[in-house]
């Protein structure tokens, strides 16, 4: 029978059984995650000091959306190891999640009648853009946080907001495309199995050659011995 899941890489133990489990996503390394955490961190302390500490459910929405993206990629690139399905899920929601922090945003700078600097296409953007690129990790912005301006840090964080986006977006599509290609945990399984069994038999065709082998040598050595006999019975 065609072997329908030879598209599917499986992992191998030490011992060489193939694994069911997908090769885990060091989720911690994507710029896209490390960009989720800067917009934790930069929305505390946007809504600690730009908007009033009671009586704004928009300090809990902010906040809450930018860790529910952040929490949403761990999640989902964890339990990636055994179901696609499960991370497309999560990843979609973790997507969501950073939409409605970039509406949040933009609505604060558009009540405030402060400039989106996209917008303008101003060279403020281009070296906001720049800095964004070129910087991933909380400590690159901490010590920003309680110098920039409400307009400088909305802008920053809508920034981030597109940059997670765009980066979210090619990622799930490549998720995707490989889901199609391999199928979830139940055709690693099946694959897993056809592989085991592939194996087997192959370990099985070894030891019948190597009996075949052993039984032809009994033969001639029990020739010899015959030989030998008849010499010496007529001596």
């Amino acid at each position: 029978m065609e072997n329908t899941h030879k598209n599917i890489s499986l992992k191998r133990h030490d011992d060489g059984t193939p694994s069911v489990l997908r090769k885990p996503t060091v989720y911690k390394m994507l710029h896209f995650y490390r960009k989720s955490d800067v917009l934790v961190q930069l929305t505390k302390v946007f809504c600690e000091r730009f908007l009033p500490h009671y009586g704004d459910r928009t300090v809990d929405q902010m906040v809450q959306a930018a860790r529910s993206v952040k929490q949403n990629i761990a999640e989902g690139l964890t339990d990636g190891q055994t179901s696609f399905e499960v991370e497309l899920k999560l990843l979609g929601i973790a997507k969501g999640s950073n939409q409605e922090l970039l509406e949040d945003y933009q609505d604060y700078i558009k009540k405030h009648n402060i400039p989106e600097w996209a917008v303008m296409n101003t060279s403020r953007f281009d070296s906001m853009r720049q800095f964004c690129m070129e910087h991933s990790d909380e400590k690159d912005y901490h010590s920003y946080l309680y110098r920039w301006t409400d307009e400088e840090m909305a802008n920053i964080a809508i920034c981030l907001c597109h940059m997670v986006d765009k980066a979210m977006t090619s990622f799930i599509a490549k998720r995707d495309r490989e889901f199609v290609e391999e199928g979830g945990i139940r055709e690693r399984m099946t694959a897993a199995r056809l592989d085991m069994r592939g194996t087997q038999k192959q370990i099985i065709a070894a030891q019948e050659q190597e009996i075949s082998n052993l039984k032809a040598q009994i033969a001639s050595l029990q020739r010899e011995i015959n030989a030998l006999r008849a010499q010496l019975s007529k001596q």
